[in-house]
């Protein structure tokens, strides 16, 4: 399975990321942007904004959500398409 996370040091906030792959990325609320995991994909919606309670996660590394086969390519189109280079994506076994 393929994970993906971002930067938070790095984003700079254009969210060309969302426009890509909206179901993979979410406003944090401060100018950024986080990974979520989409309810559509998986058993609940989680997003790794640092933030504590249900339905959030540790942010920047430590916060990477997978990313569902379907939506794969949009994913890497984000990351390269990242004008702040601060998507990185790993394969996980």
């Amino acid at each position: 399975m393929t994970t993906v996370w971002i930067d938070p040091d790095n984003c700079l906030g254009a969210g060309t990321c969302a426009q890509i792959a909206p179901e993979v990325f979410h406003q944090r609320g401060d100018g950024l942007w986080a990974v979520k995991e989409s309810g559509r994909f998986f058993d609940e919606e989680v997003v790794f904004d640092g933030q504590s309670g249900a339905g959030h996660g540790p942010d920047g590394a430590e916060g990477r959500a997978r990313v569902p086969s379907q939506l794969l390519e949009l994913v890497q189109e984000a990351a390269d398409e990242c004008p702040a280079e601060c998507i990185y994506m790993d394969d996980v076994s």
